[in-house]
């Protein structure tokens, strides 16, 4: 069984920190600077990626809020408006996080980049697994997603006993994603939209089946609503990868 490190904050020179949002932050830019690079690697307009970063974060901040707000704990902030914009305290949907920052990566790359569309998005992406664990590193550390009592080797001895610690095995999930994108780098790039795809079906399917193990998540009717993300993110990969693949055929005739 793991301990139960608990460090919501820390102090540097007499300043006070949040742990989580320290880790986010790491993990944005990561994120970024991995697309950065896989756009100057691969000829695109890195400038362009990393405009593309900035817009993209800011809707993912919004939309993760939003969707925290009102799907996961509304009944709570109904009641405390004034706390709906304190993001940095936690309470954030990733799920949220992933609308607002498609909407505004799809908007931006088809008015800069439609005819390189997949490209864009592939290098867009590529990081994003890797930051997203670090970022939950943050999760972790601060305890933001406990689970179900277990008597699993990986369980954290909560103060009331030992469960599952969803931000640990998120961020394992993100961090095999990570890997397996690596692994397989050379074979997907001459497959454009192929990491998208990926992403997408990875870490839809292994969502789904993680959050069962959620304790205290709202739940409609029996599943929460990052598991309905999940299935419209893996029947949206399944989508991408028929047409993508349908559309290369008839290229190749």
């Amino acid at each position: 069984m793991l301990p139960y490190w608990h460090y919501p904050t820390y102090s540097i020179g007499g300043l006070t920190l949040q742990t989580w949002g320290t880790f986010v932050a790491l993990g944005i830019l990561l994120a970024v600077g991995l697309a950065y690079r896989r756009a100057k690697t691969k000829g695109l307009a890195a400038a362009d990626l990393v405009d593309l970063g900035f817009w993209m974060v800011i809707a993912a901040f919004l939309g993760a809020r939003l969707g925290h707000v009102f799907l996961y704990d509304w009944g709570y902030y109904r009641e405390h408006l004034n706390e709906i914009g304190r993001f940095w305290e936690g309470g954030l949907s990733s799920y949220g996080g992933f609308v607002g920052g498609a909407l505004v990566g799809a908007a931006f790359l088809l008015a800069k980049h439609r005819q390189n569309f997949w490209q864009y998005a592939d290098a867009a992406l590529i990081g994003l697994p890797l930051g997203f664990a670090v970022g939950r590193i943050g999760c972790f550390l601060t305890h933001l997603h406990p689970g179900i009592k277990t008597d699993f080797f990986l369980g954290v001895q909560y103060p009331d006993g030992i469960r599952h610690d969803l931000g640990l095995y998120d961020g394992l999930n993100t961090l095999g994603l990570a890997i397996f994108l690596f692994i397989f780098r050379k074979k997907f790039e001459k497959r454009p939209g192929a990491v998208t795809i990926s992403v997408m079906l990875w870490y839809g399917g292994l969502r789904f089946f993680l959050d069962f193990l959620r304790a205290f998540d709202a739940r409609y009717l029996g599943l929460t609503p990052a598991q309905y993300g999940s299935i419209a993110m893996v029947i949206g990969g399944v989508w991408l990868a028929i047409q993508l693949r349908t559309l290369s055929k008839r290229l190749s005739n």
